[in-house]
């Protein structure tokens, strides 16, 4: 069993479009470090989702997905699950 971590991402209302650049960034960086396995947004626009893996526990996902722009500048929400994979 693989442990991972599924981010939920909804866009709240205040949503800005000029962080969506910086959030792209911000995975780059994840995905160069190993620690993202799969992204992408929803076809209706309203957010997406990540998977984290090589992540030592659900606190250091947390601390990992609280400094993703589209949360720092309040552009969306987010909600992480620990994922048993196979």
């Amino acid at each position: 069993m693989n442990i991972c971590y599924l981010v939920l991402v909804t866009r709240t209302p205040a949503f800005r479009d000029e962080v969506g650049a910086e959030h792209a960034r911000f995975l780059d960086d994840v995905r160069a470090r190993g620690q993202l396995l799969l992204t992408g947004g929803f076809t209706d626009k309203s957010g997406g989702a990540y998977v984290l893996q090589d992540v030592a526990d659900l606190a250091a996902a947390q601390a990992l997905v609280d400094t993703d722009p589209l949360l720092v500048h309040g552009s969306a929400t987010a909600s992480i699950h620990e994922w048993a994979t196979r």
